[in-house]
């Protein structure tokens, strides 16, 4: 009688080992983000996971995140924008002076009255798509490289960044355009634990978001199984949303400890599941997928990509404009410095993420996961103090090796 052993499925399921040797590049990513963490929580001798830390890193991390939702959609379809940074600078600038009534390019000159921080945010983002459209419109219609039109992009919004500010910091801006980025979901509870506050409604938060994931996790799988279409062994299934409960519950249950759920999280959560939608359960995503791995069969299926270019880049410049209010927010000013390199951190996520260069792969948890390995990296060795220029040299190296790591896997198939 043969023994069952670790490579055997069940079910019609492949075995656990070679579930994970086809799978490999997407647990990669995620046990690579959790060795950075144990790494650092060791260096640093616990201060990575202090709950003010977590939420300094979420806060530090929040506009990049944003913006990386929308560079995924750009590399996915095969192109790339170099302009986010500027663009997301110019946007802060503009949204300050709205905010603040000033205008720093004409001396002892204002605007007759200021503008509410609903209306700001509304002018900014629809600049921010238009921005985005104007670009996307070269890009599709006129068939220019998007590199040669963002990076004309970024030396236009640039210097439009320096002149609308009049080369100042502008601000301070309204306590509630503030809470964009520094504000706080209200705790209804009062609770409090080891001598200090203790936001319940987080834990709350935490727990129901792991019960919905993990629900909708086991209905899909239902349906897979159903179907004769269930590929991962059930071992790795639940071990995997195990752990995912126990990362949402966990971290949820650190950051009550601190201030509880910072806003700016709960724009990022809306905007993750919204983007996971899009790219997973609609046409247009599907679209988006088939411009990337080959434009011509998709326009010869009968897709506009001309019109899927152009709103790709519209949807890219929207979310500049948000992610450059919310860097404009947390620091309470708005700076002629601001949104410079921001570019390159967006577009590291992506592919340190999993995005391939070549267009037609990449995932939104992936750019996610990508933006906390940048931010950890960040947040760990300035808490060791490495010096600004190894910083560099260590991101930078993390980006070639995640390029590589996707050559490599893509010509071994």
């Amino acid at each position: 009688m043969s023994t069952p052993n670790a490579t055997a499925g069940t079910e019609g399921q492949p075995g656990i080992m070679s579930f994970i040797k086809a799978h490999l590049r997407d647990y990669v990513l995620l046990i690579a983000l959790i060795a950075i963490m144990v790494f650092f929580q060791i260096t640093t001798k616990g201060t990575l996971f202090m709950p003010v830390n977590l939420t300094n890193i979420i806060l530090q991390n929040s506009y990049i995140i944003v913006m990386a939702l929308g560079m995924l959609l750009i590399i996915i379809a095969g192109h790339i924008d170099l302009s986010v940074g500027s663009v997301s600078g110019f946007i802060g600038g503009v949204a300050a002076l709205l905010l603040t009534g000033t205008m720093p390019f004409f001396k002892d000159a204002s605007l007759p009255f200021k503008f509410d921080t609903f209306t700001t945010a509304l002018i900014c983002i629809a600049l921010g798509a238009a921005i985005g459209a104007v670009q996307g419109y070269f890009v599709a219609y006129y068939k220019i490289p998007a590199f040669i039109v963002t990076l004309a992009g970024m030396l236009i919004f640039r210097g439009l960044e320096l002149q609308v500010l009049g080369g100042a910091s502008v601000g301070p801006f309204p306590t509630v355009f503030q809470g964009l980025s520094n504000g706080y979901v209200p705790d209804p509870f009062g609770m409090t634990a080891g001598g200090g506050p203790f936001n319940l409604l987080a834990v709350i938060v935490g727990v129901v978001i792991a019960a919905i994931l993990i629900y909708s996790n086991v209905r899909s799988r239902r349906a897979e199984l159903a179907h004769g279409l269930a590929e991962e062994p059930t071992q790795i299934f639940w071990g995997r949303n195990a752990l995912i409960a126990l990362a949402f519950v966990g971290f949820c249950w650190l950051m009550a400890y601190y201030k509880g759920l910072p806003n700016v999280l709960v724009v990022m959560g809306i905007l993750v599941s919204l983007f996971i939608f899009i790219t997973t359960r609609t046409t247009f995503g599907r679209r988006i997928y088939a411009l990337g791995g080959n434009e011509k069969a998709t326009k010869l299926s009968g897709i506009n990509t001309e019109r899927l270019t152009f709103q790709i880049f519209t949807i890219m410049g929207a979310l500049s404009a948000l992610g450059g209010m919310i860097y404009a927010a947390r620091l309470n000013v708005a700076t002629p410095k601001a949104g410079q390199g921001l570019e390159l951190d967006v577009i590291a996520a992506c592919f340190i993420g999993g995005a391939a260069v070549t267009g037609g792969v990449g995932k939104v948890m992936g750019a996610v996961i990508g933006a906390f390995i940048i931010g950890v990296m960040n947040n760990g060795m300035s808490i060791l103090g490495v010096d600004i220029g190894w910083q560099f040299v260590i991101k930078g190296a993390v980006l070639m090796l995640a390029v590589f790591l996707d050559v490599y896997y893509k010509n071994k198939r």
